[in-house]
């Protein structure tokens, strides 16, 4: 057998280096006369990515960025655990099954998001999944420390995973309560170091729309108030520090996720600095990053395959310590072996044929993704300080709310207008495109989420098809659909971008601020209308018969009812039609829709 060749460092001699000057000259050249900040990428943290970076980049850095590696039980690996969410009043069995089937087939652990943790079945969980070793997350809504007794009572000795309750971030009403139960949790999983029992909602934030920088800042300023509220002459703050975990919602944005997560890292670190623990405490920090509910969609639905797959590379390259992938239809469908097969299998591949868990920190060095990291840091802890300087969480939850809002609305627009993309959404929709779930039924569903990125652009959509189903069939009930906030205003600039640019200018005009809007369909026509949140309450619970006493009623996105009940109450409750001068609401609807 020959001699192994030994090893050349890598050299590229031949070539002369080039300089950011011949760089930028060629960008000019090449552009022809155009401007060169067209090939600027402002984000909607305010930032500016260049369409170049050159070793300057790091020089401009101060000081030479190093990576960033995993310390967890799996090394330089990530664990790959499917969430399963039990509603109401279920024992859970069921999903328990499915989740030992999943670890059988290539998952490293379950996490359970349960609406009700009383009704969980801990005792068949611990015969499933041995709580001894069987890494298994666990969310909830309240009383941490009664449910680590709990998981205990099953008579595990040690417990992996994690546990996810975050009064502050989910503004819990009895707070001082909930802050006693999270010191018996840590308290009494304080000697397992595979347990953390104070995992941080940050999901919440990149779920509602939220920027990587705040995101950021808003999970910092979460941990910022347990970190002071929690320590206790008996729980000391190094404690509290290492029982934390942040999860997060990763989007489809790859190398702005990529950065989002290292960026994250380094503030930890300046964190609890500031608390006076030293760096090495920085190091235990897990994340759990789970594909974003933000960015799926209903419409053209195999496209969340693709969306799903750049979070998740972006997850790991990240930096993320386990990944949590969505089915692709979890939308619309009930779990099922299929989409829960790919979404599993999306981290195997990247493990075990893209071999991504033989790499340390792929993004170290590279002049772009450092300085975007750098960036990020920057911005955010400028966020977290103004929110330090406000009080803090959770005083402050009002004001990060409102800043979540105005950035999620605009994203809204941006999706309505086609100025941001969603493949099968706005573009490069399938006019023909055939729903293999009833429209009906999903816009009538509590659990339908209405939060996401997409949902003004497809209910309408999807009400839009309802609307023409219904007068070509000639049914005699009429509709009334909730299409959101501000979507009347996003329907007439749609529109208008579709006129002739003098037709344009003579219907342009706003529409009225804090009020919903709806479709009413009957058989003969479609109307666009305003209406108060107050009046749609009102409305919903005439037509669906429910009282006020009933305060857990929250009201469907589609009503139904006949033409006069429909009418009358429409009348009643003082709902406003939107109109666009000249145009009819069918003649906009059909113009949207490509009709």
């Amino acid at each position: 057998m020959a001699d192994t060749p030994p090893t050349v460092p890598v050299s590229f001699s031949e070539f002369e280096p080039v300089t950011t000057a011949a760089w930028q000259e060629r960008i000019r050249r090449d552009l022809k006369g155009a401007d060169p900040a067209e090939l600027e990428w402002r984000l909607p943290d305010g930032l500016i990515v260049q369409p170049f970076y050159h070793r300057e980049a790091l020089e401009a850095l101060g000081t030479s960025p190093l990576p960033q590696i995993r310390t967890g039980a799996a090394g330089n690996a990530w664990l790959n655990v499917p969430t399963h969410f039990v509603g109401a009043s279920d024992t859970g069995r069921a999903f328990i099954d499915r989740a030992a089937e999943a670890i059988a087939n290539g998952a490293d652990g379950a996490h359970f998001e349960l609406t009700d943790a009383t009704a969980f079945d801990l005792t068949y969980l611990h015969e499933r999944l041995p709580l001894d070793t069987a890494y298994v997350g666990y969310t909830i809504r309240t009383a941490p420390g009664a449910f680590v007794k709990r998981l205990l009572a099953t008579g595990a000795t040690v417990l992996r995973g994690f546990l996810r309750c975050d009064p502050v971030t989910n503004h819990a009403p009895d707070l001082h309560h909930q802050l006693a139960e999270l010191r018996e949790a840590i308290s009494l999983t304080h000697d397992m170091p595979e347990f953390r029992s104070l995992a941080l909602n940050g999901a919440f934030f990149g779920n509602r729309g939220g920027t990587a920088t705040q995101q950021i800042a808003f999970a910092l300023a979460a941990a910022s108030a347990y970190l002071s509220s929690l320590p206790t002459g008996a729980l000391s703050v190094a404690e509290v520090a290492a029982a934390m975990q942040v999860n997060v919602a990763v989007n489809p944005s790859y190398f702005l996720e990529i950065a989002k997560l290292r960026a994250f890292r380094k503030l930890w670190a300046t964190l609890l600095c500031a608390y006076g623990l030293p760096v090495e405490a920085a190091g235990q920090l897990r994340i759990f990053a789970s594909s974003a509910t933000w960015s799926q969609t209903t419409l053209d639905p195999y496209t969340n395959l693709l969306r799903v797959t750049t979070e998740t590379m972006a997850a790991v390259l990240g930096g993320a310590d386990a990944v949590s992938v969505a089915p692709f239809d979890k939308l619309f469908h009930e779990p099922n072996d299929f989409s829960d097969r790919l979404a599993r299998n999306l981290s195997v591949i990247l493990r075990e044929e893209s071999h991504l868990d033989l790499v340390t920190d792929p993004a170290a060095g590279s002049y772009y993704l450092e300085t975007l990291t750098d960036q990020l840091a920057q911005e955010a802890w400028a966020l977290f300080q103004r929110i330090e300087a406000q009080g803090g969480m959770p005083s402050a939850l009002g004001l990060m709310m409102q800043e979540l809002l105005v950035v999620a609305q605009q994203q809204f627009k941006d999706i309505a207008t086609g100025e941001k993309v969603v493949v099968g959404t706005n573009r490069f929709q399938d006019p023909n495109e055939t729903f293999d779930y009833n429209p009906k039924k999903l816009l009538r569903s509590r659990e339908f989420d209405a939060t996401r990125a997409a949902y003004p652009t497809e209910v309408l959509r999807l009400a839009t098809a309802l609307h023409f189903q219904r007068r070509e069939k000639k049914h005699k009930r009429a509709a009334v659909v909730l299409l959101g906030p501000h979507t009347n205003q996003m329907i007439l600039e749609s529109f208008l971008r579709l006129l002739p640019a003098e037709e344009r200018a003579a219907l342009d005009a706003r529409t009225p601020d804090g009020k919903l809007s709806v479709l009413f369909s009957s058989p003969e026509a479609a109307t666009l209308m305003y209406a108060t949140p107050d009046q749609f309450g009102l409305f919903a619970r005439v037509v669906c018969h429910v009282s006020k006493e009933d305060h857990d009623f929250i009201p469907p996105h589609l009503l139904t009812a006949d033409m006069a009940t429909m009418q009358e109450a429409i009348a009643l409750f003082g709902f406003e039609e939107f109109t666009v001068q000249g145009y009819s609401t069918e003649d906009v609807l059909a113009r949207l829709q490509g009709r």
